[in-house]
């Protein structure tokens, strides 16, 4: 240790280390993103992505091995946003309101995400050999939890449809929500893809 320099000097240097460098990281992150977004993956060199930044590709490299590894870091945001949402799903007893409210979870996050969800859509065979490459067990595990709902004996036969056809509709439109529906605002969006996920469950807006 450096003579007159306390333990809780270094710790707190060290921790504004790490804090500087997860800000670089996702500056790395951010830029590349609209770089993928404006060029496409395979089009963006990691040269272009350090000159936005003003660095070096000697540089870069201390944050990210290879551009692919900025794509799964890109990926893992996206990635992560279903999970949280989908970590709810057999909790409790299943109910159209229920679904309703899941279904809005993954509505509600278009606003804050939907330059990264237009970047998946612009990119998105890049990302569906990535997708099945890193999270095979994760969607066995959804898979297996969906499968449940919808075979679940206990709920009627018309229910189960309701549900699988509003998930078919978010999804589908989660995907397109970057660039096909530029016209509307992400108030707009919400409301009209909540509206939508209403009328496919039978059930009235959420009282919450």
């Amino acid at each position: 240790m450096t003579p007159g320099r306390s333990a809780n000097a270094t710790r707190d240097d060290a921790g504004a280390s790490d804090q500087q460098n997860k800000t670089t990281r996702e500056r790395i992150l951010d830029v590349s993103l609209d770089l993928f977004l404006e060029k496409g993956y395979d089009k963006t060199s990691l040269r272009e992505i350090a000159e936005q930044l003003g660095f070096s590709k000697a540089a870069l490299y201390y944050h990210f091995a290879s551009k692919e590894d900025i794509f799964k870091a890109l990926h893992e945001r996206l990635h992560a946003l279903s999970l949280d949402v989908l970590s709810h799903l057999g909790e409790g007893t299943l109910t159209l309101r229920s679904w309703a409210t899941l279904l809005n979870g993954f509505i509600d996050m278009i606003p804050e995400n939907r330059k990264l969800l237009a970047m998946h859509e612009r990119n998105r065979a890049a990302f569906d050999s990535l997708h099945d490459r890193l999270h095979t067990k994760d969607h066995e595990d959804l898979d297996d939890r969906l499968r449940s709902s919808f075979s679940d004996a206990a709920l009627p036969v018309e229910q189960r449809v309701r549900m699988a056809f509003a998930l078919s509709g978010v999804m589908g439109a989660l995907i397109f929500s970057g660039e096909a529906f530029q016209g509307l605002s992400d108030q707009e969006l919400v409301r009209e893809m909540k509206d939508r996920v209403h009328d496919a469950l039978g059930v009235g807006p959420d009282p919450n």
